[in-house]
């Protein structure tokens, strides 16, 4: 079913400037994680850099948060581990690399549910006449919540299977490697059906943010 007007615009008020910016801050932290381990790919490609219109992708950032669906990719930055520094050993690197986007979103979640926490604690009446402002609140937490949960998931090429790749054993590898051939109709499968799967992995992130935030109200 299609989304009403009223609904569109909505999404483009809230949902579309919410995941830009959570996927603009999620690619630089790989870019600036990659920097500090002697890569510039990224830099020289003019993605180093927290401007949105640089990481955006037509559809990932752009259609799809507008239509109202919660979720969305960016431009991936380009690493290449074999400019890391001397000493940097590359599955370790491209790890490291990997993982800063997703802690990048649990930081952002983090800090934003700080910030209402403080807002409802020192100035409850911010939310008055102000319809916007509490789905801002609560869609930034979600969606970061989300993004980072999703992309930790072990399967390519999402973030989490750096993290596998960085310690799978060599024995291992060739059935890696024919797991990795089926990773995007995985992820396809689990975009459309997994859904319940994806909320029982992320109510524990949910619940120490709802912690974070009862304490500091």
């Amino acid at each position: 079913m299609f989304p009403s007007l009223d609904q569109i615009v909505q999404n483009a008020l809230v949902v579309f400037p919410i995941l830009l910016l959570s996927l603009t801050i999620h690619e630089f932290a790989h870019a600036w994680s990659a920097r500090r381990l002697g890569d510039d790919t990224a830099e020289r490609a003019g993605r180093y850099t927290l401007n949105p219109l640089v990481h955006a992708d037509p559809i990932g950032s752009v259609l799809l948060p507008i239509l109202g669906v919660p979720f969305g990719w960016a431009k991936p930055v380009p690493v290449n581990p074999a400019r890391f520094r001397r000493g940097v050993n590359m599955g370790r690197g491209m790890m490291w690399t990997a993982l800063a986007g997703p802690l990048s979103n649990m930081a952002l979640a983090v800090a934003t549910t700080v910030a209402f926490a403080l807002t409802v604690r020192f100035s409850p009446g911010a939310f008055e006449g102000k319809a916007f402002l509490l789905p801002l609140f609560q869609t930034t937490i979600g969606m970061n919540i989300g993004l980072a949960v999703f992309n930790l998931l072990p399967i390519p090429p999402l973030d989490g299977s750096r993290v596998v790749e960085a310690f799978i054993p060599a024995r291992l590898r060739p059935q890696w490697e024919a797991f990795s051939r089926y990773g995007f109709f995985i992820l396809l499968a689990l975009v459309f059906v997994g859904r319940p799967l994806l909320g029982l992995v992320m109510r524990p992130f949910g619940a120490m943010l709802n912690s974070i935030f009862r304490a500091l109200v």
